[in-house]
């Protein structure tokens, strides 16, 4: 069976760069990273005691359907694993409904999404070296 551990909660929001600067003035979060995404989007991460909060602004057509007010808060969370096709696998054969197939992201980095059964997007996370 494949490992899991927590990776990181993905909120969405109008201005990432806003969200990501409360989340540094009022709780001491130190930014690590910004990507610029497809369609031009950004991703600014900031980490937090070990944690990491991604922000970016909502995709132009959701992975599931959109329950979020103006298309903003709480997208999804990830979970790393230590074996992602595995992992897929033996979420799909116990009945977890897929919405995106292993994907490389970068030469290090695959991702997969499913939803629990409350429609939360849940992102699997792979890292290779």
């Amino acid at each position: 069976m494949a490992k899991y551990w927590f990776d990181h909660v993905h909120l969405v929001t109008k201005n990432p760069e806003t969200t990501a600067g409360f989340y540094e003035k009022m709780f001491g979060a130190k930014r690590d990273g910004f990507l610029e995404l497809p369609g031009g989007r950004t991703l600014v991460s900031v980490a937090l005691d070990g944690a990491s909060i991604k922000t970016s602004q909502p995709r132009p057509e959701p992975l599931i359907p959109n329950t979020l007010p103006e298309g903003c808060g709480l997208e999804h969370f990830g979970l790393a694993t230590d074996n992602i096709e595995e992992a897929l696998a033996e979420l799909k054969a116990s009945g977890v409904k897929c919405v995106l197939e292993v994907t490389e992201i970068s030469p290090t980095t695959k991702i997969a999404y499913v939803v629990s059964p409350e429609n939360i997007l849940i992102e699997l996370m792979g890292y290779s070296n």
